[in-house]
Protein backbone atom coordinates (compact mmCIF):
# COMPACT_ATOMS: atom_id res chain seq x y z
CA UNK A 1 0.00 0.00 0.00
CA UNK A 2 2.85 2.57 0.20
CA UNK A 3 2.69 3.42 -3.11
CA UNK A 4 -1.07 3.76 -2.98
CA UNK A 5 -2.35 7.31 -3.40
CA UNK A 6 -4.75 9.04 -0.85
CA UNK A 7 -7.59 11.14 -2.15
CA UNK A 8 -10.57 13.16 -0.40
CA UNK A 9 -13.79 13.44 -1.40
CA UNK A 10 -15.93 15.65 0.33
CA UNK A 11 -19.76 15.68 0.14
CA UNK A 12 -19.02 11.66 -0.48
CA UNK A 13 -22.25 11.01 1.23
CA UNK A 14 -24.49 10.65 -1.89
CA UNK A 15 -24.93 12.32 -5.12
CA UNK A 16 -22.00 12.68 -7.39
CA UNK A 17 -19.62 12.12 -3.98
CA UNK A 18 -20.48 8.54 -3.52
CA UNK A 19 -20.32 7.55 -7.85
CA UNK A 20 -16.70 9.24 -7.48
CA UNK A 21 -15.45 7.76 -4.09
CA UNK A 22 -16.77 4.53 -5.18
CA UNK A 23 -14.63 5.23 -8.94
CA UNK A 24 -11.44 5.98 -6.69
CA UNK A 25 -11.47 3.19 -4.49
CA UNK A 26 -12.05 0.42 -7.07
CA UNK A 27 -9.00 1.93 -9.12
CA UNK A 28 -6.93 1.73 -5.89
CA UNK A 29 -7.00 5.26 -4.51
CA UNK A 30 -7.39 5.02 -0.55
CA UNK A 31 -10.25 7.35 -0.39
CA UNK A 32 -11.20 9.92 3.31
CA UNK A 33 -14.80 10.12 2.95
CA UNK A 34 -16.17 13.71 4.01
CA UNK A 35 -19.51 14.70 4.54
CA UNK A 36 -22.33 15.62 7.36
CA UNK A 37 -24.13 12.57 8.04
CA UNK A 38 -21.33 9.64 9.29
CA UNK A 39 -24.26 6.87 8.69
CA UNK A 40 -24.07 8.14 4.65
CA UNK A 41 -20.51 7.65 4.85
CA UNK A 42 -20.59 4.28 5.96
CA UNK A 43 -23.11 3.38 3.24
CA UNK A 44 -20.46 5.22 0.84
CA UNK A 45 -17.89 2.95 2.73
CA UNK A 46 -18.83 -0.43 2.33
CA UNK A 47 -16.87 -3.37 1.19
CA UNK A 48 -14.17 -1.10 1.95
CA UNK A 49 -13.39 0.06 5.24
CA UNK A 50 -12.24 -3.12 6.74
CA UNK A 51 -9.66 -3.32 3.86
CA UNK A 52 -8.41 0.45 5.46
CA UNK A 53 -9.02 1.65 2.21
CA UNK A 54 -11.84 3.75 2.88
CA UNK A 55 -11.78 6.81 5.81
CA UNK A 56 -14.89 7.82 7.16
CA UNK A 57 -14.63 11.42 8.88
CA UNK A 58 -17.77 13.19 9.19
CA UNK A 59 -17.13 16.49 8.49
CA UNK A 60 -18.52 20.05 8.23
CA UNK A 61 -16.72 21.88 5.23
CA UNK A 62 -17.79 25.39 5.75
CA UNK A 63 -16.43 25.12 9.79
CA UNK A 64 -12.70 25.21 9.83
CA UNK A 65 -12.32 23.69 12.86
CA UNK A 66 -14.20 20.94 11.03
CA UNK A 67 -11.64 20.50 8.24
CA UNK A 68 -8.51 21.36 10.32
CA UNK A 69 -9.93 17.74 11.77
CA UNK A 70 -10.31 15.94 8.47
CA UNK A 71 -7.20 16.81 6.72
CA UNK A 72 -5.05 16.12 10.65
CA UNK A 73 -6.59 12.91 10.45
CA UNK A 74 -5.97 11.73 6.95
CA UNK A 75 -2.66 12.84 7.95
CA UNK A 76 -1.97 10.59 10.56
CA UNK A 77 -3.60 7.49 9.20
CA UNK A 78 -2.14 7.75 5.69
CA UNK A 79 0.83 10.46 5.98
CA UNK A 80 -0.13 12.62 2.73
CA UNK A 81 -3.02 13.98 0.45
CA UNK A 82 -2.47 13.15 -3.36
CA UNK A 83 -5.89 14.29 -4.58
CA UNK A 84 -8.66 16.56 -3.24
CA UNK A 85 -12.08 16.49 -5.01
CA UNK A 86 -13.80 19.41 -4.09
CA UNK A 87 -16.98 18.07 -4.34
CA UNK A 88 -19.36 19.53 -1.52
CA UNK A 89 -22.23 21.78 -2.46
CA UNK A 90 -25.91 22.58 -2.25
CA UNK A 91 -28.46 24.46 -4.48
CA UNK A 92 -29.26 26.56 -2.00
CA UNK A 93 -32.39 29.25 -1.79
CA UNK A 94 -34.39 29.51 -5.07
CA UNK A 95 -36.06 32.96 -5.65
CA UNK A 96 -35.47 35.86 -7.06
CA UNK A 97 -33.00 38.42 -5.27
CA UNK A 98 -35.41 40.29 -3.58
CA UNK A 99 -37.10 37.15 -2.06
CA UNK A 100 -33.40 35.47 -0.47
CA UNK A 101 -32.70 35.90 2.63
CA UNK A 102 -29.38 37.30 3.88
CA UNK A 103 -28.92 34.47 5.96
CA UNK A 104 -29.49 31.75 3.24
CA UNK A 105 -27.03 33.46 1.18
CA UNK A 106 -24.35 32.84 3.55
CA UNK A 107 -25.19 29.34 4.52
CA UNK A 108 -25.00 28.48 0.37
CA UNK A 109 -21.56 30.73 0.59
CA UNK A 110 -20.27 28.58 3.25
CA UNK A 111 -20.67 25.13 1.98
CA UNK A 112 -19.82 26.17 -1.97
CA UNK A 113 -17.60 28.10 -1.81
CA UNK A 114 -15.84 28.87 1.72
CA UNK A 115 -15.87 24.84 2.43
CA UNK A 116 -14.07 24.73 -1.12
CA UNK A 117 -11.72 27.30 -0.14
CA UNK A 118 -11.01 25.49 3.08
CA UNK A 119 -10.70 21.97 2.03
CA UNK A 120 -8.54 23.92 -0.64
CA UNK A 121 -6.20 25.73 1.81
CA UNK A 122 -5.69 22.42 4.07
CA UNK A 123 -4.70 20.09 1.36
CA UNK A 124 -2.07 22.57 -0.34
CA UNK A 125 -0.65 22.91 3.12
CA UNK A 126 0.11 19.05 3.11
CA UNK A 127 0.33 19.17 -0.33
CA UNK A 128 3.27 21.62 -0.37
CA UNK A 129 5.41 20.83 2.89
CA UNK A 130 5.07 16.60 2.27
CA UNK A 131 7.64 13.93 0.50
CA UNK A 132 7.53 13.83 -2.39
CA UNK A 133 5.66 16.90 -2.94
CA UNK A 134 2.62 18.16 -4.96
CA UNK A 135 -0.79 17.19 -5.30
CA UNK A 136 -3.94 18.17 -7.65
CA UNK A 137 -7.33 20.00 -6.58
CA UNK A 138 -10.25 19.27 -8.67
CA UNK A 139 -13.43 21.14 -8.13
CA UNK A 140 -16.61 20.85 -8.76
CA UNK A 141 -17.37 24.06 -10.72
CA UNK A 142 -21.22 23.18 -12.28
CA UNK A 143 -22.37 24.14 -15.09
CA UNK A 144 -23.70 27.46 -13.14
CA UNK A 145 -20.13 28.32 -13.06
CA UNK A 146 -20.86 29.27 -16.52
CA UNK A 147 -24.78 30.32 -17.25
CA UNK A 148 -27.31 30.31 -14.45
CA UNK A 149 -30.42 29.16 -13.71
CA UNK A 150 -33.39 30.99 -13.55
CA UNK A 151 -33.65 32.26 -9.48
CA UNK A 152 -30.37 30.61 -8.65
CA UNK A 153 -28.52 33.96 -7.90
CA UNK A 154 -26.59 32.28 -4.38
CA UNK A 155 -25.74 29.04 -5.83
CA UNK A 156 -24.63 30.67 -9.70
CA UNK A 157 -22.24 33.38 -7.34
CA UNK A 158 -20.70 30.90 -5.37
CA UNK A 159 -19.95 28.26 -8.43
CA UNK A 160 -18.44 31.60 -10.53
CA UNK A 161 -16.32 32.27 -7.87
CA UNK A 162 -15.31 28.31 -7.81
CA UNK A 163 -13.39 29.19 -10.97
CA UNK A 164 -11.67 32.30 -9.72
CA UNK A 165 -10.35 29.83 -6.79
CA UNK A 166 -9.09 27.13 -9.68
CA UNK A 167 -7.52 29.67 -11.71
CA UNK A 168 -5.52 31.25 -8.31
CA UNK A 169 -5.13 27.72 -7.01
CA UNK A 170 -3.56 26.19 -10.44
CA UNK A 171 -1.31 30.10 -10.59
CA UNK A 172 -0.01 29.19 -6.78
CA UNK A 173 0.51 26.00 -7.42
CA UNK A 174 2.63 25.72 -9.96
CA UNK A 175 6.33 26.21 -7.64
CA UNK A 176 4.97 23.07 -5.76
CA UNK A 177 3.94 21.11 -8.10
CA UNK A 178 0.17 21.06 -7.27
CA UNK A 179 -2.37 21.23 -10.16
CA UNK A 180 -5.74 22.41 -9.83
CA UNK A 181 -8.22 21.41 -12.47
CA UNK A 182 -12.55 22.15 -12.87
CA UNK A 183 -15.05 20.22 -13.44
CA UNK A 184 -18.40 21.82 -14.39
CA UNK A 185 -21.23 18.97 -14.82
CA UNK A 186 -24.51 19.10 -16.70
CA UNK A 187 -27.32 16.89 -15.40
CA UNK A 188 -25.56 13.88 -13.75
CA UNK A 189 -28.59 11.76 -12.71
CA UNK A 190 -28.36 12.06 -8.71
CA UNK A 191 -30.84 13.17 -6.10
CA UNK A 192 -30.25 15.99 -6.25
CA UNK A 193 -31.10 16.26 -10.21
CA UNK A 194 -33.76 14.05 -9.68
CA UNK A 195 -36.34 17.03 -10.48
CA UNK A 196 -34.95 18.31 -13.50
CA UNK A 197 -35.99 15.47 -15.30
CA UNK A 198 -39.18 15.89 -14.73
CA UNK A 199 -39.25 19.50 -14.76
CA UNK A 200 -37.13 22.47 -14.56
CA UNK A 201 -38.32 25.72 -15.04
CA UNK A 202 -36.66 27.34 -18.12
CA UNK A 203 -35.24 30.93 -18.99
CA UNK A 204 -39.00 31.97 -20.62
CA UNK A 205 -40.76 31.21 -17.71
CA UNK A 206 -41.94 27.39 -18.92
CA UNK A 207 -40.94 24.44 -16.98
CA UNK A 208 -39.86 21.08 -18.86
CA UNK A 209 -37.83 18.13 -18.45
CA UNK A 210 -34.53 18.66 -18.70
CA UNK A 211 -32.49 14.94 -20.37
CA UNK A 212 -30.10 13.62 -17.73
CA UNK A 213 -26.84 11.18 -17.83
CA UNK A 214 -25.37 8.00 -16.01
CA UNK A 215 -22.83 9.68 -12.71
CA UNK A 216 -20.73 6.71 -13.75
CA UNK A 217 -19.57 9.44 -16.71
CA UNK A 218 -18.53 12.15 -13.65
CA UNK A 219 -16.47 9.66 -11.71
CA UNK A 220 -14.98 8.59 -15.03
CA UNK A 221 -14.09 11.68 -15.88
CA UNK A 222 -12.44 12.53 -12.59
CA UNK A 223 -10.60 9.25 -12.68
CA UNK A 224 -8.79 10.45 -15.97
CA UNK A 225 -7.85 13.91 -14.94
CA UNK A 226 -6.45 12.67 -11.32
CA UNK A 227 -4.44 9.52 -13.12
CA UNK A 228 -2.15 12.54 -15.37
CA UNK A 229 1.15 13.27 -14.11
CA UNK A 230 1.68 16.01 -12.17
CA UNK A 231 3.34 17.91 -15.25
CA UNK A 232 -0.07 17.86 -16.61
CA UNK A 233 -3.79 19.16 -15.91
CA UNK A 234 -6.78 19.38 -17.52
CA UNK A 235 -7.67 23.03 -16.60
CA UNK A 236 -11.71 22.77 -17.50
CA UNK A 237 -13.55 19.48 -17.97
CA UNK A 238 -17.10 20.16 -19.34
CA UNK A 239 -19.51 17.33 -19.06
CA UNK A 240 -23.36 17.20 -19.65
CA UNK A 241 -26.04 15.44 -21.11
CA UNK A 242 -25.66 16.12 -24.97
CA UNK A 243 -29.13 17.71 -25.06
CA UNK A 244 -29.52 19.66 -22.17
CA UNK A 245 -30.45 23.03 -22.75
CA UNK A 246 -26.90 24.35 -21.95
CA UNK A 247 -25.69 25.71 -25.13
CA UNK A 248 -28.60 27.85 -26.15
CA UNK A 249 -30.04 28.82 -23.03
CA UNK A 250 -31.59 31.94 -22.76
Amino acid sequence: MADTKVAVVTGAGSGLGRVISAALLAAGYRVALAGRRADALTNTAAGHAASGAALVVPTDVGDERSVAELFGTVRETWGRVDLLVNNAGTFGPSGLLDEVSVQDWRDAVDTNLIGSFLCARAAFAIMRAQQPGGGRIINNGSISAHVPRPGSSAYTATKHAITGLTKSLSLDGRPFGIACGQIDIGNAATEMTARISTGAQQADGSVRPEPTFDAKHVADAVLYMAGLPLDTNVQFLTITATTMPFIGRG
